[in-house]
């Protein structure tokens, strides 16, 4: 196809042959072009395996279950603690449950060995092992409840209240959730039993704890797997210290 006009035909002005030629390329650049197909988000994406990833950090909801401030600390006191569950095991088919990454690794979770562990009734079964003193109903409540929610990877932040911290509301709370896993039941940890306020009121005026929350030399890190506590929960438990640790 020509888009000139033929050598009989009456000259045109040269305008018109410019806009003539113009027209012959769009048209030839539109038969000629080949577009590819839009592609959907979704298609193209890996998968990344079972499990939803990482949220972000939030406004703590109460109705919400956070991996990093409720589940983890459960974890690491009752499940990963030294010979069960911890990152110098070998003998417990390699299960690590010190983070929620080798938690998912370990397919405890999404094949429900978790679940029916933490409500096995048959003690050669049950998680935690006798001796440890086994989940509280609410503990395995709220891991359910977290379970239930999608297994989330989130965490949460909220304002950090240093202005009443007492045993009885806050540091027995704490404590209850993050240390009683390996001191408390009927064979504790180092002999301490953190499920009254004798055992810890010791260590807390002869610097054991302070140096142990806060991962200081020569004392034992605490937890001893896993993260540090959260620097909030680390400052009202010196806060309660310094106040000599009262029973109130």
């Amino acid at each position: 196809m020509s888009f000139l006009p033929a050598p009989s035909a009456s000259p045109l002005p040269l305008g018109t042959l410019r806009c003539a030629a113009v027209m012959g390329m769009l048209l030839f650049s539109l038969y000629s072009c080949k577009h590819e197909p839009v592609v959907s988000p979704d298609e193209g994406v890996e998968d990344q395996g079972s499990g939803p990833g990482p949220l972000p950090i939030v406004e703590c909801d109460p109705d919400s279950v956070y991996f990093e401030q409720q589940i983890l600390p459960l974890l690491i006191s009752n499940c990963a603690v030294s010979g069960c569950h911890d990152q110098a095991t070998n003998d417990n088919d390699g299960i690590q449950l010190t983070s929620y990454g080798s938690l998912l690794a370990s397919g405890t979770l999404q094949n429900g060995d978790l679940w029916e562990a933490i409500n096995e009734d048959d003690p050669d079964k049950v998680m935690p092992r006798p001796p440890q003193a086994p989940l509280t109903p609410d503990q395995i409540a709220l891991i359910g409840l977290w379970i239930q929610q999608g297994y989330p990877d989130n965490s949460c932040a909220s304002s950090c209240d240093t202005s009443n911290i007492t045993y009885s509301g806050v540091i027995q709370p704490l404590v209850d959730g993050y240390c009683t896993g390996c001191h408390g039941g009927s064979t504790p940890e180092g002999g301490l039993d953190y499920t009254s306020w004798d055992d810890l009121h010791t260590v807390a005026l002869d610097g054991r704890l302070a140096g142990s929350i806060q991962h200081q030399n020569p004392f034992t890190p605490m937890p001893p797997t896993g993260p540090m506590l959260p620097d909030c929960q680390i400052e009202q438990i010196l806060i309660w210290i310094a106040e000599g640790a009262p029973n109130n």
